[in-house]
Parts: C-alpha cells; structure tokens; sequence
C-alpha cells in the first residue's frame, strides 16, 4: 500500500487525494467507499486539523456506496 499524505484517504486500501483546498463552504463531495467508518473517520481529522464542521451521510449514488460531505463552516 502506499503511504497516505497528511490530506489523503484510503479506507478500503485504495488512496484517493481529494482537493480539499477547493472546498469552500456549503461544497460537498462524494467518496466512494465500503469502510464509511473509516473515512469517516479519516474525513474527521483532516476537517480537525482546518478547523471546518461537516454533514454526513452515508448514501448510494449512481449504484456505489460511499459517504457524502458537506463542510457547513
């Protein structure tokens, strides 16, 4: 597996990189994943350490389970 960056994610061992310094408030992005736990709770820290809130909910979209986020502040 590769080494994550400070600001990836991989919960289900697949790293993905999202833009998360185009995410501006009221934005929302879909990830794609099974373990929403786990991205939930490697979303949780990156919005941690930038100071934002989210909304979260687990969601199937186009038939693919994953997470969406909203950073509300």
């Amino acid at each position: 597996m590769e080494v994550l960056r400070l600001d990836d994610i991989g919960p289900d061992g697949v790293r993905m990189i999202v833009d998360w310094d185009r995410m501006g408030t009221s934005d929302s992005v879909f990830v794609p994943c099974l373990n929403v736990t786990k991205a939930l709770k490697q979303i949780q820290a990156i919005f941690d350490r930038r100071g934002w809130k989210l909304r979260v909910h687990v969601s199937v979209e186009n038939h693919i389970m994953g997470l969406r986020i909203w950073r509300i502040t």
